[in-house]
């Protein structure tokens, strides 16, 4: 199916005042790079455009609840209900609100449910490329100032961290979370352009490290 120019720009719009909600690192202008990334993957893997591109629009409208209840709620889980109400008030079909719904509920890097359908493999991938690279380690910087924690913890024993706290650095994150991404991509496309963004993501840390122990 096709989307008119109209009713996009109203579903944009609904999307935009939820994203108003959320924390700087998952706000629009994320959402607008994972749409940019989607709709590249899916020419390149053949994916359905429209699916893609309404599920990379709502993928991360559940963030703000998420992070009201510090992690309690999944926002895949919420968001991907909450991308069926807003689909079913726009009258878009069964079939095609369901594939959209499925593809926000698997895109978590640490859900339980794995993408299936290429359009929920593509959708997780473009939602993980955005972690990686320059732009992820803006955003785990960003992240990292939204709950408080400190610049750099090289010295401390991160698997012993907890999340939302002082000890969650942009650090915490890539050795954590975000090193272990390109490994877990399931497009071709995907971890052609995610092993490009993890070498550099690493020889940033490098650098980092010397310059905190005041070697550069």
């Amino acid at each position: 199916m096709r989307i008119d120019p109209e009713t996009w720009k109203r579903l944009y719009e609904r999307a935009r005042l939820l994203y108003e909600e959320n924390g700087t690192s998952h706000r629009l202008d994320h959402v607008e790079r994972v749409m940019a990334l989607a709709e590249r993957l899916a020419r390149e893997e053949g994916a359905d455009p429209e699916v893609v591109r309404v599920a990379a629009l709502l993928h991360d409208i559940g963030r703000a609840e998420e992070a009201r209840t510090r992690g309690r709620v999944c926002h895949a889980a919420y968001g991907a209900e909450l991308a069926r109400k807003i689909l079913e008030e726009f009258r878009f079909p069964p079939d095609f609100i369901e594939r959209v719904v499925r593809a926000i509920r698997r895109h978590r890097f640490r859900g339980s449910e794995r993408p299936e359908t290429l359009e929920e493999k593509v959708l997780f991938d473009a939602d993980k490329l955005d972690s990686l690279g320059a732009v992820g380690i803006g955003r785990a910087f960003l992240f990292a100032g939204e709950v408080g924690a400190r610049l750099h913890n090289p010295e401390v024993d991160l698997e012993k961290t907890e999340p939302y706290s002082r000890e969650d650095t942009a650090w915490r994150e890539f050795k954590l979370k975000l090193s272990r991404i390109k490994d877990r991509l399931l497009t071709p496309s995907g971890r052609r352009l995610a092993e490009e963004r993890h070498r550099f993501m690493e020889e940033f840390f490098e650098r980092l490290h010397r310059e905190v122990r005041g070697e550069l």
